[in-house]
């Protein structure tokens, strides 16, 4: 088999992971199509350690070795990952990514305009009193 073959099908999961992240708004999407990434750079090891071990006379097999502590740094990354998207949706009640991301930015600061919110506030209650 030709190396192309894997090589095309890891760029075409990677892709597809990539639009995952990018386009999805739930975070459980997200971390599926982060382990579809994972799962695409994985077939490239693999696929690359095949063909590397075939010109090479030592085989190593160093990019299935490789392979196996990505897989299990994948399971690692995806437990801690669903334990905080439940936590999160626990406490506030969604795991949209982006209704998260505006309460954070809300309750951290409001931002360079918030003196500015405080100075209208002010005069508008000075203007009805």
């Amino acid at each position: 088999m030709h190396l192309a073959y894997p090589a095309v099908l890891s760029a075409l999961l990677f892709c597809t992971g990539l639009y995952g992240v990018l386009a999805r708004r739930n975070a459980i999407l997200v971390l599926m199509s982060v382990e579809l990434m994972l799962n695409a750079v994985n077939l490239n090891l693999v696929a690359f350690d095949v063909w590397l071990s075939r010109t090479a006379e030592e085989t190593l097999h160093s990019g299935q070795a490789l392979t196996l502590f990505t897989i299990a740094i994948a399971a690692a990354e995806i437990g801690i990952g669903l334990a905080i998207v439940l936590a999160v949706h626990r406490s506030r009640g969604t795991s949209d990514i982006d209704k998260l991301r505006d309460t954070a930015e809300g309750r951290a600061s409001d931002g360079p305009d918030r003196d500015a919110r405080t100075a209208e506030k002010t005069e508008k209650t000075e203007a009805t009193a």
